[in-house]
């Protein structure tokens, strides 16, 4: 438990660094964080007997990414995004040439890894520049990890100190409603006071992200592991 949070305290670290340090560094490293989430999800997914095509798949994620980080950049045309959809058909045709039992799964799930994966993590680099497309901004990246940690921290506390009512008791037996509900509280407070320190932001807007990460707790409990 020890090692973990200390390797979880570093990794916020360079997380944060990586918002502040501009454009170029935000790109990059965040690259580097989807293709070693995708591979990770691929991971889990094998231990059930699916075998997606991971090379394909990082190889095409990639891409996607990079070229939404040049769509901002460079605001080049958008029929050049077209260039994805060969990568996305070579999955359908490199599983003609693989003996497996269950070739619609193993498609399934190479998709699935860019919807889980990929495509949140684009959407998550793409918050750098909505407030400028062609000038990046650390603003709402760093207001979104804010209101995550915020949500899980103040689940946490208000979970064990007024949690009585479990919540899905079938996935995680120690999660409950009073957690879930100090979660949404603390993510709306913390939105306020992000709110006041970047005032083109909406603190509803920015509380409204609760929801979401609640939606992908759920998803995640379902699996094997907490990812």
């Amino acid at each position: 438990m020890k090692t973990r949070a200390i390797t979880a305290f570093f990794f916020t670290i360079v997380m944060l660094g990586s918002i502040f340090l501009g454009a170029y560094t935000f790109t990059f490293f965040y690259l580097a964080l989807s293709i070693v989430a995708l591979l990770e999800f691929y991971k889990l997914v094998k231990i059930g007997g699916i075998r997606p095509h991971r090379n394909i798949a990082v190889f095409a994620a990639s891409v996607m990414f990079l070229l939404t980080a040049a769509y901002h950049f460079f605001q080049f045309e958008l029929k050049y995004l077209l260039l994805i959809v060969p990568l996305i058909f070579s999955v359908f045709i490199l599983e003609l040439y693989k003996k497996n039992k269950i070739p619609f799964a193993n498609i399934s799930y190479t998709f699935v890894g860019f919807i889980y994966v990929t495509i949140p993590f684009c959407f998550f680099f793409a918050l750098g520049f909505l407030a400028d497309f062609s000038n990046y901004s650390f603003h709402l990246p760093l207001a979104f990890l804010l209101l995550l940690w915020a949500n899980d921290t103040g689940a946490y506390l208000f979970g064990v100190k007024f949690g009585k009512t479990r919540l899905f008791e079938r996935h995680s037996p120690k999660k409950s409603w009073e957690g879930f509900f100090g979660g949404m509280f603390t993510s709306i407070l913390v939105s306020y006071l992000i709110a006041m320190q970047f005032t083109e932001m909406s603190p509803l807007i920015l509380g409204g992200n609760v929801f979401s990460d609640r939606l992908f707790w759920h998803f995640r409990r379902s699996g094997r592991v907490d990812a």
